[in-house]
């Protein structure tokens, strides 16, 4: 009698180990289950453009390679879902879970995310990744998007642009008058202050403005990008330095909603991809433009420098933008004092440091 309840007493545990697996078992599928994430993510950028608009690829393929695929994002060519100018908004509004995007095209409606963009004689790239990461980006984007409903998380930061693609010379501040360019962000402004007449078309409509003569000039990136763009078909002299645009930062934007429903995990590996997307966005934008520029003489195409009276003239035009738009909006002057205070410590080391560049 002993030995038989001895012998039930075993199958009975052993039935409920095994039930306790079982259990375990559905908890962690269901858990699994509930965890896997598919967004539409629109991107303001095409994809095919280096640097600019492929980090998200690049994003999106590591995430899911990462999770095993239990996270993955469908990445949506500009236009193909909401108009590229209207990703933040569709994503406040739930048409999007996220989108890949440059907040300068948010201006319109927060002023101070143009700040999160470029700004005219203002950091470099790996500066401002610096502000972001270890001083006060991160907070104050957060802070600022959590109006809208929308979390930014920085996914790619490449150098400055060239100053523009002109169909004629600019020697003094007088060129600038009258000059229809196409200029986005706070440049816009200041070119604006400077008498240009200054439009802001979408990337993909361009070309087609400067070979129909609509616009004598216009910006857009990296000299490797603008000649994808066809660019030097129809603008042959490219000005440098990119004084509107000393770096360019692209974030992925989600939806608050969206963002808290994520796991701890989840988040986590958003954030790590994205970070290591914007290491590899700088990293390919400075792996490409030197073969570009050196392509210039048998394309046709003449680089000339921008002549220093002229962006000092441009910097003070800055100073005085900046300062209205800081009077008129309190976020934007607690970004921009935030983001001159890092540059004023920074400067000691950034001038001792480095070669100077004039340096062979």
């Amino acid at each position: 009698m002993n030995e038989i309840t001895s012998t039930a007493r075993k199958a009975l545990i052993h039935l409920t180990a095994a039930s306790c697996m079982l259990t375990a078992a559905h908890s962690t599928a269901q858990a699994a289950d509930a965890e896997k994430i598919r967004w539409k993510v629109q991107a303001v950028f095409g994809t095919h453009l280096p640097a600019l608009g492929d980090p998200i690829k690049l994003v999106s393929e590591q995430i899911k390679a990462a999770s095993g695929g239990n996270v993955q994002f469908k990445i949506y060519e500009p236009g193909k879902l909401v108009p590229p100018f209207g990703i933040t908004e569709a994503i406040k509004n739930k048409q999007l879970h996220a989108g890949y995007t440059w907040l300068g095209y948010d201006q319109g409606k927060i002023p101070a995310a143009a700040l999160f963009a470029a700004v005219p004689f203002g950091m470099e790239p790996w500066e401002y990744a610096t502000w972001w990461y270890e001083g006060e980006g991160k907070k104050l984007a957060e802070e600022l998007y959590a109006k809208h409903d929308v979390h930014p998380v920085l996914c790619s930061v490449i150098g400055p642009e060239t100053a523009g693609w002109f169909t004629k010379e600019i020697n003094t501040m007088d060129d600038l008058k009258g000059l229809k360019i196409r200029f986005a962000g706070i440049g816009g402004k200041v070119l604006q202050k400077a008498g240009a007449s200054v439009t802001m078309i979408p990337g993909g409509e361009i070309f087609p403005a400067l070979e129909k003569g609509a616009i004598d000039a216009s910006e857009f990136s990296m000299p490797a990008v603008d000649q994808l763009m066809g660019f030097d078909k129809v603008a042959k002299i490219n000005y440098f330095p990119g004084w509107h645009q000393t770096f360019t930062a692209s974030h992925l934007v989600i939806n608050t909603d969206s963002w808290n429903e994520l796991s701890d995990t989840n988040k986590a590996l958003i954030d790590m991809a994205c970070t290591a997307g914007t290491f590899r966005a700088l990293t390919r934008g400075e792996s490409l433009q030197g073969a570009v520029l050196k392509d210039f003489p048998a394309k046709g195409v003449t680089a000339r420098t921008i002549p220093t009276n002229m962006l000092t003239e441009l910097n003070t035009l800055t100073d005085e933008v900046m300062l209205e738009q800081g009077a008129a909006d309190a976020d934007f002057k607690r970004i921009y004092e935030s983001q001159q205070a890092f540059m004023a410590e920074y400067k000691p080391w950034k001038q001792r440091a480095y070669l100077p560049r004039d340096f062979n």
